[in-house]
């Protein structure tokens, strides 16, 4: 019996994706890489651009949602209920680490390709989805303001801590995290005194993934209370 279509076309997907990340340390996240992908799977140009008609920028979407599927899988045997809020969001931000960092040298390149200007938008959008991905598995049902800046936080706090964890380790990132967590419990403060202004995430999603290309570790941020 004939596949469904849309089976199809998600084991395509991750096909090209698997590809990808063995070319793109060479070639870059670049139309190039994702053209060459389709060949090493075997798909005509068409076939390729009928499954990412937006090149790069589809593959760099299905390799955030796969590192968010692994992270789902290093904490598939933990109960986030039986620990408290900041452990579980420790536990979630360092799984999320350590699935980006199995690809590495992949993740490097992906970094470069969203910091370009045109791809800013969909950076931020991806640190969104992460961000969200977790808080749920945390237990969080906000569906006031709070859903909203819970995860605005924690996508620069993801972003921040990938480009320590490309400088500097495990080790200094975990110690960043801890320090970036603790802003997060003071979130009830921040949030008294501060309106978040759209353009924060995309500016600040920028500014790290930027330095995670450049392979330089961001400076400690003030607190999450000093932000204007």
């Amino acid at each position: 019996m004939t596949a469904p279509a849309d089976d199809w076309a998600a084991e395509a997907e991750q096909q090209l994706l698997e590809q990808a990340i063995r070319i793109a340390p060479k070639f870059g996240w670049t139309r190039r890489m994702a053209v060459a992908a389709g060949k090493a799977c075997g798909f005509s140009e068409g076939e390729t651009e009928l499954l990412i008609p937006h090149g790069p920028a589809d593959l760099a979407a299905l390799f955030s949602r796969r590192h968010d599927a692994r992270a789902m899988l290093i904490l598939k045997d933990v109960d986030p209920l039986a620990l408290k809020i900041r452990e579980r969001i420790r536990r979630a931000v360092e799984a999320r680490l350590d699935a980006a960092a199995a690809d590495e040298s992949a993740t490097r390149r992906w970094a470069g390709h969203l910091v370009l200007p045109q791809n800013l938008h969909l950076g931020g959008r991806l640190a969104w989805e992460s961000a969200d991905v977790l808080w749920r598995w945390a237990g969080d049902v906000a569906t006031d303001e709070n859903h909203y800046s819970k995860r605005a936080i924690l996508a620069g706090i993801l972003t921040s801590a990938l480009a320590i964890r490309m400088a500097e380790g495990r080790a200094a990132t975990l110690t960043y995290v801890d320090r970036r967590i603790e802003d997060v419990m003071r979130f009830e403060k921040w949030k008294a005194t501060t309106r978040l202004r759209p353009g924060d995430l995309v500016s600040g999603v920028a500014q790290h993934l930027g330095r995670l290309r450049y392979r330089t570790a961001p400076a400690e941020q003030p607190p999450i209370t000093d932000i204007p």
